[in-house]
């Protein structure tokens, strides 16, 4: 079978380079001899226009197929699996786990919501928010929630973190959640942001109060055969600040079988 000759690569940068030099001294050669020889306006705009046109060619045919190589869109650098750049939980190694900061959401730059955090098996991908479920177009202020973050995996389901004003629920500035209403009434309130479409009381099966420190977190389970989000649902959620935090773990009946114990996990695991 026959060969292909392939070029070493510091041969295809040299010759990269080279033309790239070369045709920007042609550019410079040609810009010098259009300020020499035109001398009316019209010969000026159509010499200039075509500078122009040369030099962005050269930029776009060189140098932005070596961004593109070394700096890869932002939404496949996330797509992929989080083991991969999140460290292991130092409870339990078979995790990873997610602390969230400044840099990953519009809130947590804006100071609306607080770092949170919680583990995730690191098989899982996070996955990109539109811009209009995301706060980004609203903040410092929104008037409606918006979803931080959201992980998934095809074969046990889906987590995401979903923040609330606090004004949505309470006029009351700095409230826990105590202060906002009992488990029952605050999942009234965010229940649709579970299901993804609409909140029955009758899907509720189970709630249950946690305190970590200072903090107070309600924990609810859901069978939620209508929900957008999955057949299965768990929730807990919190307040500070400003803001209503919950956090979601979602499930449909085949994924529900095998991974209800990684996500109670996950969501045991969540804290802020």
């Amino acid at each position: 079978m026959a060969t292909v000759p392939v070029a070493p690569v510091s041969s295809v940068v040299s010759t990269s380079t080279s033309s790239s030099s070369s045709k920007l001294r042609s550019i410079s050669s040609y810009f010098r001899h259009f300020k020499a020889s035109a001398t009316d306006p019209v010969s000026q705009n159509r010499n200039l226009h075509s500078i122009r046109r040369e030099f962005l060619k050269g930029i776009a045919v060189q140098v932005l197929p070596l961004l593109v190589l070394k700096n890869p869109p932002h939404s496949q650098a996330k797509e992929i699996e989080v083991g991969s750049y999140l460290s292991p939980s130092p409870l339990d190694p078979s995790f990873v786990l997610f602390k969230a900061t400044p840099k990953d959401t519009p809130a947590l730059r804006a100071g609306n919501v607080q770092p949170y955090q919680f583990i995730i098996p690191p098989t899982w991908k996070q996955t990109r928010i539109a811009n209009i479920l995301s706060g980004n177009y609203c903040q410092p202020k929104c008037a409606e929630p918006w979803v931080e973050v959201k992980f998934e995996d095809e074969k046990q389901g889906k987590v995401q973190v979903v923040a609330s004003p606090l004004i949505r629920l309470t006029n009351k500035t700095n409230a826990s959640i105590e202060e906002i209403g009992n488990p029952e009434k605050v999942i009234a309130s965010l229940g649709p942001f579970v299901t993804g479409n609409s909140y029955d009381p009758d899907e509720l099966l189970e709630t249950s109060v946690e305190k970590l420190g200072d903090q107070t977190y309600y924990k609810y389970v859901l069978e939620t055969p209508f929900a957008l989000t999955g057949s299965h649902n768990l929730a807990k959620a919190t307040a500070k600040g400003n803001t209503v935090v919950l956090f979601v773990a979602s499930a449909n009946d085949k994924q529900w079988q095998s991974s209800q114990k990684t996500l109670k996990a996950i969501l045991d695991s969540f804290q802020i």
